[in-house]
């Protein structure tokens, strides 16, 4: 069996540092004041969730934050492939909250996010398959 390793290019070791930074002063601590360091100002956003553009990213920050102050995001995994990085994260709304697995898809340009997509899926404590979603 042969085994392929994924050796990434400086360009992609440097999104993916972008995409984990974004993570580590934005979305972990819900702290909209960081969004222009990582987010283009014209964002396109394919999630139902907000509207395209940073200010709209920032007010959904702010009412998440509002909303559930002890959210958590825990990283999982963090892939790159030319101008995109993939996040697959636990998001725990609440303490206690079994939480949401979500998959997120971002495009870089010009050394920020350009575009967003993502995929989430309620975590349910009563499943059929013992394997992790994570």
């Amino acid at each position: 069996m042969s085994v392929s390793v994924k050796v990434y290019t400086a360009q992609e070791q440097a999104n993916l540092t972008l995409v984990e930074a974004m993570y580590h002063d934005v979305l972990k601590p819900l702290d909209s004041t960081h969004v222009d360091r990582y987010i283009a100002p014209d964002y396109v956003q394919h999630s139902p969730l907000a509207d395209n553009g940073s200010q709209p990213l920032k007010d959904f920050l702010d009412f998440i934050k509002g909303e559930s102050p002890n959210a958590v995001h825990n990283v999982k995994r963090l892939f790159a492939d030319g101008d995109h990085v993939i996040a697959h994260t636990h998001v725990i709304r609440y303490p206690g909250d079994a939480g949401l697995a979500v998959v997120d898809i971002y495009r870089i340009e010009n050394n920020l996010i350009a575009e967003h997509w993502d995929v989430i899926q309620e975590i349910d404590p009563a499943v059929a398959n013992a394997a992790s979603m994570f």
